[in-house]
């Protein structure tokens, strides 16, 4: 197991797929709650095959695999639908979280996961790093990015915590309305941070502009 685990998280439409693509390349572990998300229900899985006694067959798209857009409309437009599903998948997804930061191997791992502080796995973690963007922002990146309704951008973006908390909690920032240039070059700035905090790990919140 790494040195520390870092908290990577931010609101829906933020960019942390650039961020931790990033630290990525800089030879850091990255364990994606994302990715794990859709390993848990992938064609014959369980976790699908749940989903599908539930909602029918409806919810898989013509390649086999679960049309998740169609999902995202259905959970967040009834809220027991999303206390089953998050009752279903959660536990998956954390099991498969803590093995893949056992295995890591880098000086630290950056765990990146969308609902870091809403399901409360930043216990997981010893530093959040919170990706940041106005929400007019969010707004335009993710209806740009997968053509989704403006409603339903809106109720993710309420079923999230709000962006003053998120940022309250956060011990790094990095501010990602910029150029991609620009938001790298915090990357790598909390790079070699993180890197010093393996030898000598200590608490000072520091927030990375443009």
């Amino acid at each position: 197991m790494s040195g520390i685990i870092i908290g990577l998280t931010g609101g829906i439409g933020c960019g942390k797929s650039t961020i931790s693509d990033e630290f990525a390349r800089l030879g850091i572990t990255i364990v994606d709650a994302d990715i794990i998300a859709r390993e848990v229900v992938a064609p014959n899985s369980p976790g699908l095959s749940a989903i599908i006694t539930r909602f029918g067959h409806d919810i898989i798209a013509a390649d086999g695999s679960l049309d998740r857009a169609k999902l995202r409309k259905i959970i967040f437009a009834e809220p027991t639908q999303t206390q089953w599903l998050n009752a279903l998948l959660h536990p998956l997804i954390r099991t498969e979280i803590e093995r893949q930061l056992k295995a890591s191997q880098s000086h630290y791992t950056i765990l990146s996961v969308p609902l870091l502080l809403e399901n409360n796995l930043d216990e997981l973690c010893d530093r959040i790093l919170v990706v940041d963007v106005n929400e007019a922002t969010q707004l335009e990146r993710v209806s740009s990015r997968d053509n989704s309704d403006i409603a339903t951008i809106n109720a993710i973006i309420a079923a999230q915590i709000d962006r003053p908390s998120r940022l309250d909690k956060a011990d790094d920032i990095i501010d990602n309305s910029g150029s991609i240039p620009q938001s790298l070059i915090q990357v790598r700035k909390l790079h070699h941070f993180y890197t010093k905090l393996t030898k000598n790990v200590g608490k000072s919140k520091i927030t990375l502009e443009n």
